[in-house]
């Protein structure tokens, strides 16, 4: 019994451990933007071209980055509130959103947006959907 007690403890406290240094891991790891939705609404009119109008503040930490991702059937307007965002649209480059401009990402196109700064940078992004029934964000491997 004494033999068995003392070779569960170690592995016990390995257990115990396992989970809090999980934690430890995922609280060092880079967070994404913080994204703030603050209009949800289906269009009017316009014969349902246009289905539906997402409206959101994207806050980027210092040298935060979103992961590539594309919106199928939303086209992305991106305009830089406070400091300047790098994006990069697949198959059209890299440009940088300098304060007060705006950049339009057609739907369906894999892209990522990134503050390449040390200081926090905010952004409006608008998402026009034509299809509500499809996801609204996928992520995509690169």
């Amino acid at each position: 019994m004494m033999l068995l007690r003392r070779q569960f403890l170690p592995i016990a406290g390995a257990l115990v451990a396992v989970p809090s240094l999980s934690r430890i891991v995922v609280a060092q790891a880079p967070a994404g933007p913080t994204l703030t939705q603050v209009l949800k609404k289906d269009m009017e009119g316009q014969d349902q071209k246009v289905q539906e109008t997402i409206v959101s503040i994207v806050e980027f930490g210092p040298s935060v980055s979103a992961p590539w991702h594309m919106h199928p059937s939303a086209q992305e307007t991106l305009y830089a509130l406070d400091g300047n965002l790098v994006v990069e649209v697949e198959g059209r480059g890299t440009a940088t959103i300098k304060l007060g401009e705006a950049s339009i990402i057609p739907g369906d196109i894999p892209h990522l947006a990134r503050n390449e700064t040390n200081a926090t940078v905010q952004s409006v992004v608008v998402h026009t959907r034509g299809m509500k029934d499809k996801p609204f964000v996928v992520p995509v491997r690169r």
